[in-house]
């Protein structure tokens, strides 16, 4: 291997939004992380949204109008 190309690796720290810390190997000293293993709803059967801009939000809205036209009765 040639000297001087390749980046430090360090003992890092990885910290998840759920407040869990992971050790781990990395060229970057700390690494923070919104979804790990403990919290990921593949890996705990947990339902968790994650909303993004408001977009759920969104969608639940425009699914509630259309639920109510179609509820409502026909005029006719």
């Amino acid at each position: 291997m040639k000297s001087g190309i390749h980046p430090e690796y360090h003992r890092t720290r990885v910290t998840c939004a759920c407040g869990a810390t992971y050790e781990m190997g990395s060229t970057k000293e700390s690494i923070r992380v919104d979804i790990c293993a403990r919290c990921h709803p593949f890996y705990t059967g947990k339902q968790r949204i994650v909303d993004t801009g408001g977009r759920v939000e969104r969608f639940r809205r425009r699914y509630e109008k259309s639920a109510a036209a179609a509820a409502a009765p026909a005029k006719g």
